[in-house]
C-alpha cells in the first residue's frame, strides 16, 4: 500500500490477514468495544484479539455540531466507556480527569453531569489510544462473502473500504464485524436541507458560516432537548433577532430522570426487555418514552419560560412559542426562507419569513441492509420485517453464514431504550467482546484478568 495516510495513521492492511474483529464506524460504541477487547489484549498479550476500525469522518467526533456552550450531559459521568464493565479501567472518565489534572476540581463541582464539551474531550482522549487501529476518512461501502467462499459456511467476510486519497478500494477480511454507523438525521417529508435550512446534527457548522447580524429572524422546529437548547442558544447569541420555536406538542415536556424511571437504562433492563412478552415491551415504550424521547431537561424549560415571561413584563417580545403547530411548507425566496405553519389549535395557517430554519426533528435508527447488500438474504427477520438479533447483539442468520455480524444500534425492537444511547455502552461492549471471544474459542472465564463483564454479573 505504499506510504499512504491510511498506513501512517491506521492499521496496515494485508490481503492475507483476517482480523478477529473489524468495526464499521468509530464513535463511542465501537470505541467502547475497542477498549473491552484491548483490556483482554493487555491481560493476554501472547494471544491478542486482532482488530481494526474504519471511520468515514476525517477525525474522531461525536455530535460536534451540538457542543453548545454550557450544554451538559444528560447522563452521569460514571456511564462512560468502561466503568460499569470495569471500574478499574484506565479508559474511565475518572482516569481522564486524573491525567488531565482536573480530578480535584471536578469533584469540587459536586456535579454528576459534565459539560458536553468536556465529555467530548474525554472521548477524544480515549480514541487517541487506538490511533494505530483506526483508519479515518475511510468509509466501508459494503460487506460481502469472499470471492473464494466455498459451499460451506464462510469463515470470514470481506469489507470494501473507500479510503480518502486512494483511487481503488481497500479489501479487509474479518471473522466478526461490528456495525456502528450511527443514527440518520430525520427531516420532514418534502423538506430539503440547504445553507439556510438545517438539521440539528449540522447546527454549529452551519451557524458559524453565517453573519450573525444578518440573522434577523430564526426558527427552531422540534419538542426535544436539542430543539430547546438551540432555541436558547439563538436567544442568547442573537440579542437583536426574533426567535420562534415551533413545537408539535402543546409545550415542552420534562424529561423523567427520577431513580425508578431511570431503571429502564440499567443493564439488567435489557434482559427484561429482550426476554419479555410483547405486552411487556409495549409497556416499556408506553410508560417510559418520556425518559429520553421528545423531552427536555427541567432547567432549560424553566429558563426559556423565564425569558419569555421577562419579555412580556417589558412588553418587548422576541421569543415566540407556537405550540401544537406543524410545518406545512418550506420555500426559499432569495435569502429568506418562507415557512408556512399549520396550527392544530386554530386550524389556521401562519407564515414566517426567517433567515435560518433548524429542524431538531430527531433521527432514524441505524439500518444495516444497504451495507450488507447480498448478505442480507442470510439474515432472519421477525413478523414485522425487522432484523432478528441475538441477546449478544449479533444478527440472527441462517447456518450458511457462520461469521458474527454485531449491531451497535438499530436494536430498539429487541433490546429496548438503551440501544442507541450511552447509558449501557460499557456493558454492551463487554457483552459483544465476550461473544467474540467465545466464537474465537477463548472463553472469558478461562482468562482471568480479561474484564469483559462486570464482577458478579450473571453468566
Amino acid at each position: 500500500m505504499g506510504s499512504s495516510e491510511h498506513e501512517k495513521h491506521g492499521p496496515e492492511i494485508h490481503d492475507s490477514e483476517i482480523y478477529d474483529m473489524v468495526g464499521i464506524g468509530f464513535g463511542p460504541s465501537n470505541l467502547a468495544l475497542a477498549i473491552a477487547l484491548e483490556e483482554c489484549r493487555a491481560a493476554h498479550p501472547s494471544d491478542p484479539v486482532s482488530m481494526a476500525f474504519f471511520e468515514r469522518q476525517p477525525e474522531f467526533g461525536w455530535h460536534r455540531n451540538m457542543l453548545l456552550p454550557d450544554a451538559t450531559m444528560q447522563i452521569s459521568f460514571l456511564k462512560d466507556l468502561a466503568t460499569f464493565r470495569n471500574p478499574t479501567s484506565r479508559y474511565s472518565f475518572i482516569s481522564y480527569l486524573h491525567e488531565s489534572q482536573r480530578l480535584v476540581q471536578f469533584v469540587n463541582n459536586q456535579d454528576f453531569f459534565p459539560t458536553r464539551q468536556e465529555f467530548h474531550q474525554y472521548l477524544e482522549w480515549a480514541a487517541a489510544g487506538f490511533a494505530d487501529r483506526v483508519s479515518y476518512a475511510s468509509e466501508v461501502t459494503g460487506v460481502r462473502l469472499p470471492p473464494d467462499a466455498g459451499p460451506g459456511p464462510a469463515e470470514y467476510l470481506q469489507l470494501v473500504v473507500r479510503v480518502a486519497g486512494r483511487a481503488e478500494p481497500v479489501l479487509v477480511n474479518a471473522r466478526n464485524v461490528a456495525i456502528s454507523t450511527g443514527l440518520v438525521p430525520r427531516m420532514p417529508e418534502g423538506v430539503r436541507r440547504d445553507e439556510r435550512v438545517w438539521h440539528s446534527s449540522e447546527f454549529l457548522a452551519r451557524y458559524r458560516r453565517m453573519v450573525p447580524d444578518e440573522l434577523k429572524h430564526v426558527a427552531v422546529v422540534g419538542a426535544g432537548q436539542s430543539a430547546a437548547e438551540i432555541t436558547r442558544f439563538f436567544h442568547e447569541s442573537l440579542p437583536h433577532a426574533q426567535v420562534s420555536a415551533v413545537i408539535p406538542s402543546y409545550g415542552y415536556s420534562v424529561a423523567d430522570d427520577t431513580p425508578f424511571a431511570n431503571q429502564v437504562f440499567d443493564p439488567s433492563a435489557v434482559d427484561d426487555y429482550y426476554y419479555g412478552s410483547d405486552r411487556a415491551r409495549e409497556a416499556f415504550w408506553r410508560y417510559h418514552r418520556n425518559t429520553n424521547y421528545s423531552v427536555v431537561d427541567d432547567e432549560i424549560i424553566r429558563d426559556l419560560h423565564r425569558r419569555a415571561y421577562e419579555e412580556s413584563v417589558r412588553n418587548s417580545r422576541r421569543l415566540h412559542f407556537y405550540g401544537l403547530t406543524r410545518v406545512k411548507d418550506v420555500r426559499r425566496a432569495g435569502n429568506v426562507t418562507r415557512v408556512t405553519l399549520d396550527s392544530l389549535l386554530s386550524g389556521e395557517n401562519r407564515v414566517l419569513d426567517v433567515d435560518a430554519l433548524v429542524f431538531a426533528t430527531g433521527y432514524d435508527a441505524m439500518e444495516p441492509t444497504t451495507l450488507l447488500g447480498d448478505l442480507d438474504r442470510f439474515c432472519l427477520r421477525d413478523t414485522s420485517g425487522r432484523h432478528g438479533v441475538e441477546r449478544d447483539y449479533r444478527l440472527t442468520t441462517t447456518s450458511e453464514l457462520a461469521c458474527g455480524i454485531y449491531l451497535q444500534g438499530g436494536t430498539e425492537h429487541t433490546h429496548g431504550l438503551t440501544s442507541s444511547l450511552l447509558s449501557n455502552i460499557a456493558v454492551r461492549s463487554g457483552e459483544i467482546a465476550e461473544s467474540v471471544l467465545r466464537r474465537l474459542g477463548r472463553a472469558p472465564e478461562e482468562e482471568p484478568g480479561c474484564p469483559v463483564r462486570p464482577a458478579g454479573w450473571p453468566a
